[in-house]
């Protein structure tokens, strides 16, 4: 099945292994005729809508992309039982989390072992695991204040939790991984979870139960696979996969609401605006990125925000511009740059599937029986695979 998937993102590379900003003129991509006709046909409403939902995806790009929605399911889905916590353990957990973390421990099978949290925060999972399953949790967190303000709480309502402040990426933890039988990580970002899953498997932990997360936030410039299997046929395909790829894997947000993404638009039209007078100033018509800003720029003037982006390309502003006329500019480059990303987004879930694919492969590899399954529903979290793998 990984194979399947390597095979299938290489052969439709043309359509999602690209930056939008970079080129936003789609006319001029190798794509079919008829998609580019039927994106032109699309009104920017009608695409917010489509790309909203799953099945007006499948039914407006099943001419092209057959084949892709064909791949096979990655995951079982196994309904989560419900997982009765009193409300005063809930307290300073966000209701999205609280139920993403009942739905992961409903998922965890109730043995007499102990427990490795994996990069725990304050401990929320390892607290929840504690109460509801009676076990000893040991939560491994670099930051020292998550550490005594979790340690503090697991006191307070005699839990078996206890914390050990270290950093996962560079200290040793052979005696911790001693003493516990089952690894879980909710959610960890990037190389935490490799790590985890290296560290484990190369450990012999009996039992590691992930939900991976942020797959590219990764020292790698390069992914080039963490199994055999997936090195050989991203190899075979010439698949190079950056970052900025892999961040299309966690473009998915069903958890953004109304204000944030009206935040989220007017920056890419900014961004976008910014950088017609960029060309317009200099004549370079090659995009030149900016660093992430803080989102309350976006509920200024858009002005400010090109006073500033200027500054950062150390460039000088005239003292007259047109700001409406590059505002509009912005707005059709905006309505480009999403049907781009329209297209794209037909990709995110199988980017993502493969990804996993992968890290359950490297277990197999290790000598796991490993099963891949969806934790909760994907409005809960679009992050929501689960790698459960046990030793042989």
């Amino acid at each position: 099945m990984l194979s399947q998937y390597i095979e299938t993102l290489a052969k439709f590379r043309q359509f999602w292994n690209f930056q939008p900003f970079q080129n936003i003129d789609y006319s001029t991509y190798s794509w079919p005729q008829t998609l580019i006709d039927a994106l032109d046909a699309t009104t920017d409403e009608e695409l917010a809508n489509i790309d909203s939902d799953i099945k007006l995806q499948r039914e407006f790009f099943a001419p092209w992309f057959a084949e892709v929605y064909d791949l096979p399911e990655v995951a079982t889905v196994i309904p989560s039982q419900k997982l009765p916590v009193p409300f005063w353990l809930e307290n300073g957990i966000g209701g999205r989390k609280i139920e993403q973390i009942k739905a992961f421990i409903s998922q965890l099978p109730l043995r007499n072992t102990s427990i490795l949290e994996w990069c725990s925060g304050k401990g929320h999972l390892g607290r929840l695991i504690a109460f509801s399953q009676n076990r000893q949790v040991t939560s491994i967190e670099w930051q020292s204040q998550l550490c005594e303000s979790g340690q503090s709480i697991a006191q307070q309502y005699q839990l078996p939790q206890n914390f050990i402040h270290a950093d996962v990426m560079k200290d040793d933890l052979s005696s911790t991984w001693d003493d516990v039988d089952c690894a879980v990580a909710l959610h960890a970002c990037g190389d935490l979870h490799i790590e985890l899953i290296q560290q484990g498997a190369a450990t012999h932990c009996t039992e590691l139960m992930i939900a991976p997360c942020c797959y590219h936030l990764t020292a790698s410039d390069i992914y080039k696979g963490l199994s055999q299997c997936a090195q050989d046929f991203i190899q075979t395909h010439d698949l190079s996969l950056t970052r900025e790829h892999l961040k299309l894997a966690v473009q998915g947000q069903v958890t953004a609401g109304a204000r944030v993404a009206r935040l989220r638009h007017t920056e890419v039209q900014w961004r976008l605006a910014y950088h017609e007078i960029y060309q317009w100033i200099t004549g370079n018509r090659s995009y030149q990125p900016l660093s992430s800003v803080a989102k309350h720029w976006f509920s200024g003037e858009f002005k400010d925000f090109v006073q500033w982006a200027a500054e950062q390309h150390h460039i000088q502003l005239p003292e007259c511009i047109d700001w409406q006329l590059f505002l509009e500019k912005g707005r059709q480059a905006a309505s480009q740059v999403a049907r781009l990303e329209f297209v794209r987004h037909v990709f995110r879930r199988p980017l993502e599937s493969m990804l996993v694919l992968d890290r359950a492969e490297y277990l197999r590899e290790s000598g796991y029986n490993v099963a891949v399954r969806e934790f909760c529903s994907y409005q809960l979290t679009p992050r929501n695979f689960l790698i459960h793998a046990q030793l042989m």
